[in-house]
């Protein structure tokens, strides 16, 4: 097994130098979840490689978002990042009441990846070693029609899809209303089978037990049936990783 992975990183290596690209400074962690998501096919995989490397070159020229490029989305403080679940994959949970649709789309989608790659370096905390996924809590509680946005919803997880390769453990929604599920309906319709499968709309008790049970009431917070208080993602101190780096 561990050859055939070897044989599989060495293709998808020689594929990415193909494509006139370099995995040079990329770890065999971060390449592997790439050959993953394309189902161990070097050249798809590569492929892929090149489009992200292409792409957080245009839209992380600086190796990563500071603050002070979103300041308009961190103003509603509706994204909080909680620390490590049991499993040590860290939780970011959304508010979609404070939420509305961006005037400002550029700053939007630099907000998305802001907010995923803080997310995911703070698994790094206090470890040599940091998870690869991360899991996601959106809260629709007290939503109007005024904090739905299906765009952004799209946009936030086709950038999980394209750009952040096997980093989603779970996406929990809490608290739907019956007006969002046509919403869901459709945002469902851009995603793929592989990410649709690690969502998870929590409707009934014991499903909202076995939630908290899985990520655990340490990190959760006490609104969420645990003992942990929310912590804005901007009170959340990280040091960032430079070009989405893990290794």
């Amino acid at each position: 097994m561990a050859e055939e992975t070897d044989s599989k990183l060495t293709q998808f290596k020689n594929s990415v130098t193909n494509l006139g690209s370099s995995t040079q400074g990329y770890g065999d962690a971060t390449l592997m979840r790439f050959l993953i998501a394309r189902s161990m096919d070097s050249d798809k995989a590569a492929k892929m490689f090149v489009q992200w490397r292409k792409w957080r070159e245009t839209m992380v020229p600086n190796g990563f978002i500071s603050d002070s490029e979103v300041p308009d989305e961190l103003e509603t403080r509706k994204i909080f990042l909680q620390g490590l679940s049991q499993d040590m994959f860290p939780l970011m949970i959304v508010q979609a009441c404070r939420h509305f649709p961006s005037k400002d789309q550029n700053q939007f989608k630099k907000f998305i990846v802001h907010l995923l790659d803080k997310t995911i370096a703070s698994a790094f905390k206090g470890r040599e070693v940091g998870n690869e996924k991360l899991i996601g809590v959106l809260d629709l509680q007290n939503i109007s029609y005024k904090n739905v946005d299906a765009r952004g919803l799209i946009t936030g997880f086709q950038f999980l899809q394209s750009y952040y390769p096997e980093r989603l453990a779970k996406c929990y929604i809490l608290h739907m209303p019956w007006f969002f599920v046509s919403v869901w309906r459709l945002v469902s319709g851009f995603l793929d089978k592989a990410t649709q499968e690690k969502i998870v709309i929590i409707s009934n008790e014991d499903e909202r037990k076995e939630f908290i049970n899985e990520v655990g009431e340490e990190i959760l917070p006490e609104e969420y049936g645990g003992r942990a208080k929310l912590v804005a993602i901007q009170d959340f101190e990280v040091t960032p990783l430079e070009n989405g780096r893990t290794n």
